[in-house]
């Protein structure tokens, strides 16, 4: 029997009963389904998060005082002017610290906020564009100016329609000039909303709302991305010498990269989303269990045609290859459905629910060809019980 005679031969058997044939292939069809849907889920969401990471700065170096509760921050504004003045592979660096839930009232409203004070440089390795008005200034943070940046939705809360430039806003009890509102940048990297936050000069901060000279971390702007690591081990040297710490002590910082970061993320990420894959394809072990249960009906019901066939002189590999090929269409079969159910949903997901998706042509590939897979294995053993059935006792089955 040439391929093509053995593909419509195992064709028209499975389209002889429509119904039985497709609810044989719905497991595969879920389960091909489940795993480019959950792939192409995780896939987006690892993407979102690389955008949302590089959303925060370009070429990011941060300085975090040691984590756990007992480690004391040691981190100064000397330390943001040795790193200034002694590191070369910097283009832009601040001293930062953050003030959450803070009070702010101004024009007819009042709001919580995070309020940062920061330096010049801030703007430039975040990436903040103003909307309107002018950024922070060197003058403003010599002369501990009382004066603030406002995001987006502070000056939206705050102000309404309203210009806010100009006008005056209470942070916690001082008394702020609003100088400038930043473009939008919607949700950072852990669902936070960017644009709710006020910008101050970080000595004004230190000084008068916060009374504390440590800065809470330093931010960095490494001048090219292929210098990440030399930066971050020259920042190393730089304030290991600074706190005097002698060589095999433990350092009394963090140093974090930004691809570290988004490495970190996106590994979080990945294995998430092969654990949901894994967990979807075992619909496609079930949905081979199906065939096989189906296929030894079928074997069982057409036992008189299989005599019938091998008294004309069809070979044992004759009928082997019939039934193991009506296996693999339905599990074809079953695959493509399952393929364009998922390219629906994922768009579905996309369009109406915001859902980022990716879905990959390799993940498609691999899906239809463990689907042929799924077909053979499962198939094998129905196909071959029936090309070992003697031809008499075949042709006396009632």
């Amino acid at each position: 029997m040439t391929a093509s005679k053995l593909v419509r031969a195992a064709t028209r058997s499975i389209f002889r009963n429509k119904m039985r044939s497709f609810l044989t292939s719905l497991g595969i069809i879920i389960g091909v389904c489940s795993v480019i849907v959950m792939v192409a889920v995780g896939s987006g969401s690892q993407d979102s998060i690389r955008k949302r990471i590089e959303s925060m700065g370009t070429n990011l170096l941060m300085v975090m005082p040691p984590r756990g509760p007992r480690e004391a921050n040691r981190l100064s504004m000397g330390d943001v002017d040795k790193l200034r003045s002694e590191s070369s592979y910097l283009s832009a660096i601040s001293g930062v610290v953050r003030l959450s839930g803070v009070k702010a009232v101004g024009g007819s409203g009042d709001w919580s906020t995070s309020v940062y004070g920061v330096e010049p440089d801030y703007f430039d390795i975040k990436g903040w564009e103003l909307g309107s008005g002018e950024a922070l200034t060197s003058v403003d943070l010599q002369r501990r100016a009382k004066v603030a940046v406002l995001g987006s939705t502070v000056a939206t809360e705050l102000f309404g329609d309203e210009d806010p430039l100009g006008q005056t806003v209470r942070i916690a009890t001082t008394p702020f000039t609003v100088i400038g509102v930043l473009v939008s940048k919607g949700s950072g990297n852990n669902g936070i909303d960017q644009d709710d936050i006020a910008l101050v000069p970080l000595d004004t901060a230190v000084n008068r709302l916060m009374r504390n000279g440590n800065v809470q971390s330093i931010e960095m702007s490494v001048v090219r991305e292929d210098l990440m690591d030399e930066a971050e081990a020259e920042v190393t040297a730089i304030l290991t010498e600074a706190h005097r710490l002698s060589p095999g002590d433990d350092l009394d910082f963090d140093v974090m990269n930004q691809a570290d970061i988004i490495a970190t993320a996106s590994a979080t990420a990945e294995t998430l989303t092969s654990l949901l894959a894994a967990i979807a394809g075992v619909s496609l072990i079930v949905g081979g269990i199906g065939i096989m249960n189906i296929m030894l009906v079928s074997v069982t019901e057409r036992t008189r045609e299989i005599g019938i066939r091998m008294s004309v002189g069809a070979r044992k590999r004759d009928i082997l290859l019939q039934f193991l090929a009506e296996s693999v269409i339905l599990s074809l079969l079953g695959g493509l459905i399952g393929i364009l159910l998922a390219l629906g949903i994922s768009w579905a997901l996309s369009a109406f629910m915001g859902m980022p998706t990716i879905v990959s042509v390799d993940v498609i590939a691999a899906s239809v060809g463990f689907a042929a897979a799924v077909g053979i294995f499962f198939g094998f053993y129905p196909a071959r019980k029936a090309a070992n059935l003697y031809p008499i006792d075949a042709l006396r089955y009632e």
